[in-house]
Formats: structure tokens, C-alpha cells, sequence
């Protein structure tokens, strides 16, 4: 998957965090939702984003391995 093709870093949008194209919704709110336990069907429906799809979903979770598989991390900064 390219989540590229869902996901946009734009200094301009969101306040330059990472959201999902054409939605102004960041990624991280979504991830925290799936923290919480609220299952992605209940993410994309009526209560929360259903300008969202799976898809949508899948890119943040590809985003958020890929950012923690790139970046190094010490003790001292692994929760910053």
C-alpha cells in the first residue's frame, strides 16, 4: 500500500500534521480511536468518519509503522 495516496503532510493543512487527503481529518486521531478499541467499522460509520474507508484506515496504520520502522530511538526520546 502507498499511503501516499491517502495520507498528506501540507504545512498549510491541519497545522502541517499528517491528515488524510481531502478530509482535513489527522491521522493521529484516528489511531487513537483504534487505541481505544473502537473498531474500524465504527470508525468509518455515521458517529465518527464516514468520509472514510478501510483503505483510510489502513494507511494510517501503514504510516504510523513505517514512521516507528524509519526513525531511531533512545530511551530518552522514545516518548517525546
Amino acid at each position: 500500500m502507498n499511503f501516499a495516496d491517502y495520507i498528506a503532510v501540507d504545512p498549510n493543512i491541519c497545522h502541517g500534521k499528517p491528515c488524510f487527503k481531502g478530509a482535513r481529518i489527522i491521522v493521529y486521531l484516528v489511531l487513537e480511536l483504534l487505541e481505544a478499541g473502537v473498531p474500524i467499522e465504527e470508525i468509518i460509520g455515521p458517529n465518527y468518519y464516514p468520509q472514510l474507508t478501510r483503505k483510510h484506515i489502513e494507511a494510517a496504520l501503514h504510516y504510523a509503522s513505517q514512521l516507528l520502522k524509519t526513525r531511531e530511538y533512545t530511551s530518552q526520546n522514545a516518548f517525546r
